[in-house]
């Protein structure tokens, strides 16, 4: 059972698809209010690959029987919002990765026998999880005989769920190992020539010092280049390409804060004044604390220098006593009481020792605890406590010096080995357990001892009151109904000088800056009309996300396409008018380039100035002086020494380049280049290999419907 232990709390690390439920309510709303057409086989499509149809009952049942094994491997009981956001991704990808390769692999032949598969749980060739789960924490080896006595144990003494998440794993093994096997036949179909390689060497080596002139675009006026409305339009039907678009919507709304009124303040003042009376004669105060504060009690100990300035020059300057009761403050938002519970004069730091008994299972902590009373005893009666620390505690980095752990003080240890160490006498020995197991310890020596209080602090937050929320949401409702267009809406905005927020999101995205739990917001969006008020899932036009009521309306859809050339225009004149620029120059430095092999004389005739860079390679991202111009840096490369270039069409501008110098140092060392590119090629192959057959089928995703 040690080993399923193992498995609950690692697998979640070894496995690579971390899966989970999600919860079914908003389509079992759907479903309910749509009739019996909503379990027509098309609506209840979560997605298409390759003409595969995923339904939704079918998605969900897998990431239900997923999550459940998720939930124990990581002993999580719920799993919060983002979590669900990262298993239904991984789980998406899992579904494509099995459909798109599924083929591809039959058609390899490629498969995992019953034979491998033994021989990677428990023959000569382990899998890396298998060595993981059941390697001895005290050898580092393999415990070959747990692997046997896990399998057999398997058939009969452990639940369902247990056999379930051996069988996951056992599926990630054999999932992994195809994918090894298909990157392994890419891998042997490349190869890398001795000349690729000498070509590789000469680049990297090269590197070139050159002059040049720059005559940017922005020194040319718009006025002296002409575009026409056919000029913008043949660009942007020959680089549509450039204009693609997302899938987005528009969102612009309002808030309406929910926060506390004045009322709020007040009753939550004259509610802290009340109870004053009754905390002061409490005889508890712990208890007191825990039943009427908004913030339960922490345990600590204080010196003057860390408590509220008003609470410490009290305690400490005016020397209040023992339950004794501060009158209430304000401060961020709260009303608070702090009563003196406890003081103490206590040393500042200590310094101590121990021995720790790591405790893996249930099944070990009765006789790690008989252990540790053995060996207080043993101290106790005059054994050596550094001996035994050698012997016995798992803390290596303090057992080879005796469990020494040198002076620390408050906040720098776990809070039960911190009690038991600053509240033992001087050589005093006290077993205390924590997260990381049993100890044993001992305080060698104290500090300095000062006066070290407990303060009770009973805390009533200022929250808006049900009235208040209601009040607050009558003022939206009224808001959304009064103005159920958006031209109703922008002009509602205007008149009454409300703050209005714009934003564009994508089908998936789940979080809007400054609004929680956004996506009902964002699915809202993509059921709307342009146009028209956003309706909620439960028909309504008030979204409440957090502490916010939101009013919003969808101004404007923008598809998955092309853009549409009147959308863009701007963009394309921009792009035309660089191109004219481009054109004006290049003319201007053909006319300049005629006959000379002077770059000065070019540069002073083109009315501009001849300047330098050095040291620039093939690898070089970025010019100094020029930025990013790509264009430039391989002309260089492929000039000769003093040879003049043509005009360079770049980012920025117009470009002559003439080379100064060239200095290569070739490392003759082509047979490891070969294999540093072979490394390389495999590298982007395996990842591109697939994503080669991902992209040539066709893949719909309808997840936001759902999620």
């Amino acid at each position: 059972m040690a080993t399923l232990e193992k498995i609950r709390t690692k697998a979640g690390l070894l496995v690579a698809i971390v899966i989970g439920i999600s919860l079914a309510a908003f389509v079992l709303g759907d479903m309910l209010q749509s009739g019996s057409s909503m379990f027509q086989k098309n609506q209840m499509e979560i997605g298409e690959i390759d003409g595969e149809s995923i339904q939704y009952p079918e998605f969900q049942r897998k990431l239900e029987e997923l999550g459940e094994i998720y939930k124990r491997n990581t002993q999580q009981s719920q799993l919060d919002e983002n979590s669900w956001v990262q298993v239904r991704e991984q789980a998406w990808q899992g579904y494509i990765r099995k459909i798109v390769m599924g083929d591809v692999y039959s058609e390899l032949g490629i498969e995992v026998s019953s034979d491998e598969l033994f021989d990677m749980i428990q023959g000569a060739n382990l899998h890396p999880i298998i060595q993981q789960l059941f390697r001895n924490t005290n050898t580092g080896q393999v415990d070959r005989g747990s692997i046997i006595r896990f399998l057999k144990n398997l058939e009969t003494g452990v639940s369902p769920e247990d056999r379930n998440s051996w069988l996951h794993i056992e599926k990630q093994i054999i999932e992994e190992r195809e994918q090894t096997k298909y990157s392994s036949m890419v891998g042997k179909g490349l190869y890398v020539t001795g000349e690729a390689a000498q070509g590789s060497v000469e680049a990297q080596s090269k590197k070139v010092n050159f002059d040049y002139i720059a005559l940017n675009y922005n020194s040319i006026s718009d006025s002296l280049v002409t575009v026409t409305e056919s000029d913008l339009k043949d660009y942007f039907n020959s680089h549509e390409n450039d204009y693609e678009q997302e899938k987005l919507r528009k969102i612009e709304y309002i808030t309406y804060q929910i926060k506390p009124s004045a009322s709020d303040f007040e009753e939550a003042e004259n509610w802290i004044k009340d109870i004053k009376a009754d905390y002061g004669t409490a005889t508890d105060n712990i208890q007191f604390v825990n039943s009427n504060s908004d913030a339960s009690y922490v345990e600590t100990w204080s010196k003057k220098d860390v408590l509220p300035e008003n609470i410490g020059n009290w305690v400490f300057d005016e020397n209040a006593e023992v339950n004794s009761v501060f009158d209430p403050y304000f401060e961020n938002d709260t009303y608070t009481l702090a009563k003196v519970h406890a003081i103490k004069m206590m040393p500042d730091s200590v310094e101590a020792r121990h021995i720790l008994l790591k405790v893996n299972t249930q099944e070990e902590l009765a006789p790690m605890q008989a252990l540790a009373d053995s060996l207080k005893t043993a101290i106790d009666n005059g054994s050596n406590f550094a001996t035994l620390a050698t012997t016995y505690s798992t803390d290596q980095g303090s057992a080879i010096n005796g469990g020494d752990l040198g002076w620390f003080s408050r906040g720098r240890m776990v809070k039960p080995f911190e009690d038991a160490a600053f509240n033992n006498a001087k050589n005093e020995v006290t077993i205390a357990a924590s997260q990381f197991g049993i100890h044993i310890i001992q305080t060698t020596k104290l500090g300095v001892t000062s006066k070290q209080v407990q303060i009770a602090y009973l805390i009533r937050n200022v929250e808006a009151s049900t009235r208040t929320i209601q009040d607050t949401y009558a003022q939206a409702s009224e808001f959304a109904g009064q103005n159920s267009t958006s031209e109703d809406f922008l002009a509602a905005v205007t008149e009454q000088k409300l703050s209005k927020r714009v934003i564009s999101v994508r089908e998936n995205d789940r979080q809007i800056v400054g609004l929680e739990n956004a996506r009902n917001l964002i699915r809202a969006a993509y059921t709307a009309d342009e146009g028209d008020v956003i309706i909620s899932s439960q028909e309504s036009p008030i979204f409440e996300l957090g502490d916010n009521f939101v009013v919003a309306i969808l101004t404007e859809v923008t598809e998955d396409d092309v853009a549409v050339f009147e959308d863009v225009k701007a963009r394309v004149e921009l792009s035309v008018i660089k191109e004219k620029k481009a054109e004006y120059i290049n003319e201007k430095v053909n006319i300049a380039l005629a006959g000379k092999t002077d770059l000065s004389v070019i540069a002073a005739e083109l009315e501009s100035t001849v300047k330098n860079a050095a040291n620039i390679d093939f690898n070089t991202f970025s010019i100094p002086g020029l930025g990013l111009e790509p264009a430039v840096i391989g002309t260089i490369i492929s000039l000769n020494v003093d040879q003049i270039s043509s005009p360079v069409k770049g980012n920025n501008g117009v470009y002559v380049v003439k080379i100064t110098s060239i200095n290569q140092d070739v490392e003759e060392d082509i047979a490891n280049e070969q294999i540093r590119l072979a490394q390389v090629m495999y590298s982007r192959a395996t990842s591109q290999s697939f994503e080669a057959h991902r992209s040539s089928v066709e893949i719909v995703d309808k997840r936001s419907k759902f999620y």
